[in-house]
């Protein structure tokens, strides 16, 4: 199964979440701030190698906690 973040909203989460293709983890790649942005959303899909291939897709929500 491969992975792929097929949208981000706001999209300058693209360059805040890195997404392992292979595995599907999601890492911390940059800072996030709370009075910046307090949520993000993810749309990841994931494709087997079948044939034909199938896929799925899911939305992921980050929310940002003041600390």
């Amino acid at each position: 199964v491969a992975f792929s973040v097929s949208n981000t909203f706001p999209e300058k989460g693209i360059n805040i979440f890195l997404l392992n293709a292979r595995t599907g983890e999601i890492h911390l790649a940059g800072t996030v701030d709370y009075e910046d942005i307090r949520s993000y959303e993810i749309q990841i899909e994931a494709q087997d190698k079948g044939t034909p291939p199938l896929s799925g897709h899911c939305k992921l929500v980050l929310e940002v906690l003041d600390v």
